[in-house]
């Protein structure tokens, strides 16, 4: 087993492309071994203040060059990157620890977010007419301008597809970014980044910076017009507090707890292997994987026994080709998180299905995808977010039981309904509380409808991306009203004598009208 196909020469070639002036490095993790993979230069808050006035005096120009231009940068992008597929799919694993195919889903949803913001992006923001207070007499036009530059703070799990889906619409609207990427995930990024350079975004606008989250992170905060960040709810309380403080704007994707619901309805086995796969790909540090498993009595144990077995079968192992299931953990953190929660779940009378021990022999940081059954709220992983390979299958008696129980969250951001009958999945669907609900999937169908909005409820987040809500977080609207000079509006009180009954009736023509 190899633990990375990032050769020191292409990490060395990558460095240079980082605004990072500092002689510090940090060593970065290679998951298959536990060994190092590069060690990684490491910015300054003088590199990430340089970066973001260089990004402020190249945004005019990209801004002006015209969404015809940018849109012929990006799909020139889009098709470098989709001739750089090996080189990214090598980037992703070497650095996260996922499979093949895993790495597989973030090119190809780079891929089609890059294609979607290209094309639909001068549709989204062209300039509409809105009725006006007094048609005919006013014209009232909806226009919309870039908030300028736009800070990206991206996390180690997914760095290629959750940067790719806001970096793009930021560039297609016509702003700059100033990116910190973590530590984990720079060469990703930085690959990727390559390819658009290459295509025609100068590299002014399009900064990464690396770093302390604490340091690095706010300071790219400081000093952005809007920032987008992903990641855990505590820090995204931070992020959103100081961008508050200055009446900055912010969208973020936090934590989960996400909840299965399986009906009574289902074909187990089929069920049961979807339902591995929504729980352990990227072997659970997904933020949108399931985490809570609810099935109904009645096709418990044959649903519970086809998922111990589904589970069992996964291949892991950390190739670089597409004879794994599932791979490695990223960090030695998680390892520990996961290990913390399942010695607590089991102290405190949990049972272990399948699963639940490190796989040394495999490499440092693989761990075997555990079930548990019996996991009551006293215990950590209850309903904290775990972000590893660890599925709780709890026995409910109703839908009602199942959709309460999946509500009992403080996080909103991903469910999933599995069913022999979609009416019946959609209208369980239609109850449960998360910005994001998939029917007979774990997440891959929501995931990859990069046309809707993604997001979280309660805990879980504010702001979408995807569609064009997550295009419109990157501009500012602006009304721009003009008198017709068809009828003069008043201006003394003889005037508005003359003119009031017209008002009036045209408010009742509006009501016959049934008119807005």
């Amino acid at each position: 087993m190899s633990g990375s196909l990032i050769t020191p020469a292409i990490a060395a070639d990558l460095h240079p492309d980082l605004s990072a002036t500092s002689a510090t490095t940090a060593s970065v993790v290679a998951p298959f071994t536990g060994g190092v993979l590069h060690e990684l230069p490491l910015s300054t808050v003088a590199d990430v203040t340089d970066a973001a006035a260089r990004a402020r005096l190249a945004q005019l120009a990209w801004q002006r060059a015209g969404f015809a231009h940018r849109r012929a940068v990006l799909l020139k992008a889009h098709d470098l990157l989709l001739e750089r597929r090996e080189l990214l799919l090598d980037a992703v694993q070497s650095e996260t620890g996922k499979t093949r195919g895993q790495a597989f889903e973030e090119v190809f949803q780079a891929l089609n977010a890059t294609r979607y913001y290209a094309v639909k992006a001068r549709k989204m923001l062209r300039t509409r007419r809105r009725r006006a207070g007094i048609p005919l007499v006013i014209q009232t036009r909806v226009g919309y301008r870039p908030k300028g530059l736009i800070g990206v703070i991206t996390p180690w799990n997914f760095p290629l597809s959750l940067s790719i889906m806001d970096v793009v619409p930021a560039l297609a609207a016509g702003n700059t970014v100033v990116q910190k990427a973590d530590n984990q995930g720079a060469l990703t990024i930085l690959a990727s980044r390559r390819a658009f350079i290459e295509a025609g975004v100068p590299e002014e606008a399009w900064a990464v910076v690396t770093g302390d989250g604490a340091d690095i992170g706010t300071a790219v905060n400081d000093v952005s017009d809007y920032v987008c960040f992903t990641g855990s709810t505590a820090t995204g309380r931070t992020v959103a507090e100081r961008a508050a403080s200055s009446l900055r704007g912010a969208s973020l994707e936090l934590g989960g707890k996400n909840p299965m619901i399986v009906l009574d309805d289902v074909d187990p086995r089929s069920a049961a292997r979807s339902a591995a796969y929504a729980s352990f790909a990227a072997l659970g540090q997904l933020c949108v994987s399931m985490e809570r498993i609810y099935v109904l009595r009645t096709v418990a144990d044959a649903f519970t026994k086809e998922f111990v077995t589904a589970t069992e079968e996964l291949v892991q192992g950390g190739a670089f080709d597409h004879t794994t299931d599932i791979g490695a953990l990223t960090l030695p953190s998680q390892l520990t998180n996961v290990m913390s929660h399942i010695e607590d779940a089991v102290a405190k009378g949990a049972t272990v299905l399948t699963g639940g021990t490190a796989r040394p022999d495999l490499g440092g940081l693989f761990f075997s995808p555990t079930v548990l059954t019996g996991v009551t709220d006293d215990m950590a992983c209850a309903r904290g977010e775990t972000f590893g390979p660890l599925v709780a299958i709890t026995v409910v008696d109703s839908e009602v039981e199942a959709i309460l129980a999946a509500n009992d969250s403080e996080y909103g951001l991903n469910a999933s309904v599995f069913s022999g009958s979609r009416r019946r999945a959609r209208r369980v669907a239609s109850a449960l509380d998360a910005g994001s609900v998939n029917i007979n999937e774990g997440y891959r169908a929501t995931f990859s409808s990069i046309d809707a909005p993604m997001g979280g409820m309660k805990k879980s987040g504010l702001g979408r991306r995807n569609g064009v809500e997550g295009l419109m977080r990157f501009v500012e609207s602006r009304t721009v009203a003009e008198a017709t000079g068809l009828v003069q509006l008043p201006r003394v009180g003889k005037e508005f004598a003359t003119l009031t009954g017209v008002m009036i009736a045209l408010l009742f023509a509006l009501k016959l009208l049934r008119r807005g």
